[in-house]
């Protein structure tokens, strides 16, 4: 089974959202079926099925999250991140300051979930392949 220092190891390869999908098919090769990023301070949980989870720690000090997306300026600014445009902590800094709490891979469906505070889905997107 994976480990986190396995998918520190795939992380540390993203330098922008254009690494993203490089990095989808490296974590699903070690067997994560889902996990699930907080935003908040960069902890993640990664899951293998219901029966296993890796949880990879902390990436930075805790972040203050918007109560309120702003779903518009969100999508405009994850486009950009997604085109390479941005780096990976601007990426999260834009998160907070639109209100998204965390989001969730789910690897078998390759979607991308983004959710709010109150857990409200604020855009679901499909992963390229």
């Amino acid at each position: 089974m994976f480990t986190a220092e396995q998918i520190k190891s795939a992380h540390s390869k993203v330098k922008s959202g254009a690494d993203f999908p490089n990095y989808i098919k490296e974590i699903k090769f070690l067997g994560v079926t889902h996990y699930e990023a907080y935003v908040t301070d960069g902890h993640t949980k990664y899951h293998h099925g219901s029966d296993y989870t890796a949880i990879v720690e902390p990436k930075y000090e805790p972040i203050v999250i918007a109560e309120t997306p702003q779903t518009e300026i969100f999508k405009k600014e994850l486009l950009a991140h997604q085109q390479g445009k941005t780096y990976y902590l601007t990426f999260i800094t834009m998160c907070a300051e639109t209100g998204i709490e965390k989001w969730e891979i789910c690897i078998d469906k390759m979607t991308c979930t983004y959710y709010d505070k109150a857990g409200n889905v604020v855009l679901v997107e499909a992963i390229p392949q």
